[in-house]
């Protein structure tokens, strides 16, 4: 079975990175670039969500956050637009360290109501302070400057900002594959047990929080630099629960669930305001109810499941089949 995982890994590899390339061939390419950022910043929440057990609604945050501050970069510096997400994703980071210092120390709701009021708090700033932010307004014209080299192509920036999110969901893969990662899932099974054995437990949520935070806002500015502008939208909790939602619908704990999910919801949502269907959240809502209760481990985890299953049942060995005479009894000795 292992060397059946070993041997299925490039061929999912390969088949990912074709799918990558060629997203803006299938959908509309601006729809492209939504994907692929909604799917980073999903594994960025299941990395914290799936891995370390602590449900934030605060992501949003981080996400929107890295937007204006890669925007405001961009727009009055004029540094090429890489440096600008680069720097976006640091400011991110920044601000998960006292947000994290003040609630890793919380569990299950508590936790994350805190990250919800958090969030909220940098809500309430980008839209109060209007002379950086714009308020209501949002940043606006955002450029996309790179040496020169003519962006405004949506179909070339795809493949442009493609290495920001190939590039993270690598790390991603890393964190959650690195005896870090396991710590982690450690830390989630049983907190107390992993304390005992000696690991600083709220040390490792607090990295684990910081790092899926600058994960979220290396996404945040790349969708800033792809639309051209930052709103108040994107600091909004509702954003926060929709990065939720990818990550149930395409399995908690699977890391690439959270790609599937963000697929889906992207593209659904296209599909349904391209055609004027003005319930979307009712379609999208009824969608993960029928998920959850025919799912129970998401989409992507529901597969890796069944496909486990069926390779445990193929390597099992056949029941010895009964012998058809019963054997000669043994000489009695004189």
């Amino acid at each position: 079975m292992i060397m059946s995982r070993l041997a299925a890994r490039p061929i999912l590899l390969v088949v990912g990175l074709f799918l990558a390339l060629g997203l803006p061939w299938m959908v509309y390419p601006p729809v492209a670039l939504d994907i692929a950022c909604w799917a980073l910043f999903a594994v960025a929440v299941d990395i914290l969500l799936g891995f370390t057990g602590l449900l934030s609604f605060g992501h949003a945050a981080f996400w929107g956050g890295s937007a204006y501050c890669t925007g405001l970069i961009a727009v009055h510096t004029g540094v090429p637009f890489p440096l600008a997400i680069l720097g976006g994703s640091a400011f991110a980071a920044a601000l998960a360290v006292p947000i994290g210092l003040l609630s890793v120390r919380l569990r299950g709701i508590y936790f994350a109501m805190v990250t919800l009021a958090f969030a909220q708090m940098v809500y309430f700033v980008a839209n109060q302070w209007r002379d950086a932010t714009g308020g209501e307004n949002g940043l606006q014209g955002i450029p996309r400057d790179f040496f020169g080299m003519d962006l405004s192509d949506p179909f070339f920036f795809y493949y442009a900002g493609l290495p920001f999110v190939l590039i993270g969901l690598f790390v991603a893969w890393r964190i959650v594959r690195s005896p870090f990662g396991r710590v982690l899932v450690s830390i989630r099974d049983n907190p107390s047990r992993a304390r005992a054995l000696g690991y600083p437990v709220d040390r490792y949520k607090l990295l684990a929080f910081v790092l899926s935070a600058a994960l979220a806002g290396l996404a945040g500015g790349l969708f800033a630099i792809g639309h051209g502008f930052a709103s108040l939208q994107e600091v909004y909790w509702t954003t926060s629960g929709t990065a939720v939602m990818m990550v149930v619908l395409g399995g908690i704990g699977t890391l690439w669930g959270g790609v599937v999910g963000a697929l889906l919801i992207v593209q659904l949502r296209d599909y349904l305001a391209t055609a004027g269907f003005k319930e979307i959240d009712l379609v999208t809502g009824t969608i993960f109810i029928l998920v959850v209760l025919l799912f129970r481990k998401g989409i992507w985890g529901t597969a890796q499941a069944l496909l486990a299953k069926r390779k445990s049942r193929r390597l099992e060995p056949a029941p010895a089949e009964a012998s058809a005479k019963t054997p000669a009894e043994a000489p009695t000795p004189r």
